[in-house]
């Protein structure tokens, strides 16, 4: 058993090695011999925990080692903080021999501190005054879609075809797009009129009479 030691260290150290020679100076991999729990660090790549070579098993690997032994599985993807305060991203996997005993672990350990620092930078950068009542807002290349979009919009909801829509209904719909603004395009009376089956002209008295019962504003087509 004790020959396969050097080889599964010399492999973790190289693994150490390239993870911090492709992940930078904010990665920090860690090697463990546990054949000496006290002095069980053997191989540190990078520089985030402060620690040297000698130094003990953590808290968190042997509380886990006492709990399942050798049946301890990897420990995937969780949140440490150093005594500095550094938030880190870590994960641990253990190192067994051929007999299936867990002899080391590889640790892995990503400084994410400035990385909170800018999420919560963006988040605020993002956040808009109506966030619960988010607006709804598309953009079009052209002036006729523009219509076209609205005019859909708001004729979505009758289960007939526009011709067919009896004159309370389609001054309904006049006075739905009226409230959007659509009139105050040009062209959009033209089109509602080719759509219900009638004039611009009526048009034209549907909006009169919506404006009278309102405001009494003029014409905006």
């Amino acid at each position: 058993m004790e020959q396969d030691h050097p080889f599964i260290f010399d492999q973790a150290i190289r693994t150490a090695n390239i993870l911090v020679a492709m992940l930078g100076s904010r990665c920090e991999v860690a090697v463990h011999d546990f054949t000496n729990l006290d002095k069980s660090l053997i191989y540190l790549a990078g520089e985030i925990t402060e620690r040297k070579a000698g130094s003990p098993i953590t808290d968190l690997i042997l509380k886990e080692l006492m709990i399942t032994g050798n049946e301890t599985p990897d420990i995937p993807n969780y949140k440490t903080t150093t005594k500095k305060g550094k938030i880190l991203k870590s994960s641990t996997v253990f190192l067994k021999d051929q007999y299936g005993e867990i002899i080391g672990a590889l640790c892995i350990n990503i400084d994410i501190t400035l990385l909170i620092q800018i999420r919560g930078s963006i988040q605020d950068f993002v956040r808009f005054q109506d966030d619960d009542q988010p607006k709804k807002e598309n953009f079009f290349s052209s002036v006729n879609e523009v219509i076209e979009d609205m005019v859909q919009n708001v004729l979505q909801k009758y289960n007939k075809i526009p011709v067919q829509l009896d004159m309370d209904e389609k001054i309904d719909v006049v006075r739905s797009l009226e409230e959007m603004g659509t009139f105050l395009i040009k062209g959009s009376t033209e089109y509602l009129a080719s759509l219900l089956g009638v004039s611009k002209f009526t048009i034209y008295n549907y909006l009169q009479k919506i404006r009278s019962e309102n405001f009494g504003g003029k014409l905006h087509d």
